[in-house]
């Protein structure tokens, strides 16, 4: 009954989204309720054959071995107070970043608009990695992350894709180049406005214009 109410927990105050895809909160919402179904079901069955064994003199010399399986429930009754982060700049170091190689021109070139193009970070570096950036065209683009790692004169902004589910989750990371001041908070979540810079290795560039931290999304993820 525990495991189904951290369930529901999560799912209803839109918690899930740190860990799992939007479009399974549906799942985890069915999944909660049946297991807390599952857990009463089990509870009234065990209930009634204690009374029963009660009743019949019966003396189990376990018995008293019960209360330590009830500590078994304490991290999962945790879960209700507390719910784990989101992936942050922690994991970024340490996990396998997304690789992008460049074939035959797959974009096709940006317009140079007065407003900022809205796009992914993973789209960005594909871009980016993408005849060197060529479909960019000078447009300015407008990217959301969070910091991974402050430096000197930018900060590398980063975002997790993921398949399923956070345990899948691979950084898309880009270079912010260009700022002044001192840098956003590692784990901050930004929004900056700028255009491609060429030249970066296997972080592709981005020359920043305007940096704005904002509060962190709903879906942390793309």
């Amino acid at each position: 009954m525990l495991v189904g109410a951290v369930v529901l927990r999560l799912t209803v105050t839109d918690t899930y989204r740190r860990y799992v895809q939007p479009g399974m909160g549906i799942w985890l919402l069915i999944a909660g309720v049946l297991v807390m179904a599952v857990g009463a079901f089990t509870l009234v069955q065990s209930l009634r054959n204690a009374d029963l064994e009660e009743g019949h003199g019966h003396d189990h010399e376990d018995s008293h071995k019960v209360g330590v399986g009830w500590l078994l429930l304490a991290p999962i009754a945790a879960l209700l107070l507390v719910a784990p982060p989101t992936l942050g700049a922690y994991g970024v170091a340490r996990a396998a970043n997304v690789n992008v190689s460049a074939g035959k021109s797959t974009f096709t070139k940006l317009p140079k608009n007065a407003q900022p193009r809205g796009m992914t970070l993973l789209e960005y570096v594909q871009r980016a990695f993408d005849h060197r950036g060529e479909s960019f065209n000078g447009a300015r683009v407008e990217l959301t992350g969070f910091i991974s790692k402050p430096e000197s004169n930018g900060f590398q902004l980063a975002r997790y894709q993921i398949a399923c589910c956070a345990a899948d989750a691979t950084p898309v990371v880009v270079d912010i180049v260009g700022t002044s001041g001192a840098p956003p908070s590692k784990d901050g979540w930004v929004q900056v406005t700028g255009t491609f810079q060429p030249g970066g290795d296997e972080i592709p560039r981005f020359a920043a214009t305007t940096v704005a931290e904002i509060p962190a999304p709903e879906d942390p993820y793309e």
